[in-house]
């Protein structure tokens, strides 16, 4: 960043353009969208503002912040981690996030539209719905803030993530209709009656050997022990289906949603199947990928 701090004033256009050019020159996918966010970040202004600001002249004092956005992320921080924080589903659903839980993803909102889907239509009695391995609590939020009539149980086995997710449901004033629950998976979890009307998860399911082959913002920032699914990556998932089965966890007709990794929808499905759910389906991300897999729990069982 030697030429950056060699110069007393820059414009915000040739800020972004050097801050763009250094983040491709790493390899760092969308390099003049980060820059842009970081420099919004730096600012304290909306990222759309700097669109009207390009011939704006930033001294010293302006690009101070800034430049230590920058190494972190030439140090491949994710973005989010940068910031604090990461919008999800909701365009007003702002989530608090950090290192002890993954960066709510796109692909999630996914799960998050079929499960509110799957409910009754308002006006409706009180829901409940589970959402397992929460980490910043984006699913039971969501699902809470879309839905009033929704009582969400948020579980985690992670204390530290938690904590985080503790933090968005009093950050977004939703105390009282979310819980959080330290729990791995459903051992302590209490199951009302007569069960969940859905239940959501996003467990890890990346299979052990591909973890290091990951982009480094994932396999350097994010926590392996939300990423890291076993040896297929569905270590979890096959425990979570079997919990639901025995402890009756869904009422008849309730869904358990699964979002999956690259490839396993056909297993998943399968695995539905064997443990006696019916209506099973799969769908697709915005890549066209199989990415939520989930299934009914039959009348009769």
């Amino acid at each position: 960043m030697a030429e950056e701090s060699r110069r007393a004033r820059w414009t915000v256009r040739e800020l972004l353009t050097w801050t763009s050019e250094r983040f491709a020159d790493l390899g760092i996918p969308d390099p003049r969208v980060d820059a842009e966010h970081l420099l919004a970040h730096a600012l304290g202004c909306a990222r759309i503002d700097l669109y009207v600001q390009h011939d704006r002249l930033l001294d010293e004092t302006d690009r101070a912040g800034f430049r230590e956005l920058v190494r972190r992320r030439l140090a491949r921080e994710p973005v989010a981690y940068i910031e604090g924080t990461r919008g999800f589903h909701a365009l007003d659903l702002d989530l608090a996030v950090d290192r002890r839980a993954l960066i709510p993803r796109p692909e999630t909102e996914h799960l998050v539209d079929w499960l509110l889907e799957s409910l009754r239509p308002p006006p409706a009695p009180l829901m409940h719905i589970l959402d397992v391995g929460t980490g910043s609590g984006a699913i039971a939020l969501a699902v809470a803030k879309a839905r009033y009539e929704v009582n969400a149980t948020a579980v985690d086995i992670s204390t530290q993530a938690l904590e985080l997710a503790q933090h968005n449901v009093e950050r977004l004033g939703l105390e009282d209709r979310v819980s959080c629950v330290v729990s791995d998976l459903l051992d302590a979890v209490t199951v009302p009656k007569p069960g969940f009307d859905a239940i959501a998860a996003n467990l890890p399911y990346i299979p052990t050997a591909d973890l290091d082959g990951l982009e480094p913002e994932v396999h350097i920032w994010e926590p392996r022990s939300a990423l890291d699914g076993g040896p297929d990556g569905l270590t979890f998932v096959r425990r979570l289906i079997r919990a639901v089965v025995e402890r009756s966890a869904l009422i008849p007709g309730g869904r358990l949603l699964l979002e999956i990794g690259i490839g396993q929808a056909a297993q998943v499905e399968a695995l539905l199947h064997d443990a006696g759910f019916s209506d099973v389906q799969s769908r697709s991300d915005y890549a066209r990928i199989p990415r939520v897999v989930s299934g009914a729990r039959p009348a009769a069982q």
